[in-house]
């Protein structure tokens, strides 16, 4: 089904709808973030420097932690472990821009169906 079918259906509910415009925006959103960050910032001095803070840190971890609940989540979603690589390459490098790309895909395979959303190929 497509994104115009999936937000025009009656049968689709409200959520699954306002979730496939959460990721799509969390997509665009973190995408341009991290553009900003690789243009204007300077990785290696600033991500050396947020190291070294404890809220640099703790930032990190969260972060890290929520990769290793979504990179789960996709190799339980995938038919195979190699489906499932190239995402869970791309979530280490581009993070949650990948994460909100995967769900929105992820949301659209399952067409307005949560249960062939979080199941996938398991469904």
């Amino acid at each position: 089904m497509s994104l115009q079918k999936i937000i025009s259906a009656k049968d689709v509910t409200t959520g699954y709808k306002l979730a496939l415009i959460f990721a799509f925006l969390a997509f665009i959103i973190m995408s341009a973030a991290i553009m900003y960050g690789f243009v204007i910032g300077d990785f290696s001095g600033e991500g050396g420097y947020m190291l070294t803070i404890p809220w640099g840190q703790v930032s990190l971890i969260d972060v890290y932690i929520g990769f290793f609940f979504i990179c789960g989540w996709v190799l339980y979603r995938e038919a195979t472990f190699l489906k499932a690589l190239p995402w869970l390459i791309m979530l280490m490098i581009f993070g949650n821009a990948t994460a909100g790309l995967y769900i929105f895909l992820a949301l659209l395979r399952g067409n307005g169906n949560w249960k062939a959303f979080w199941l996938g190929s398991n469904a």
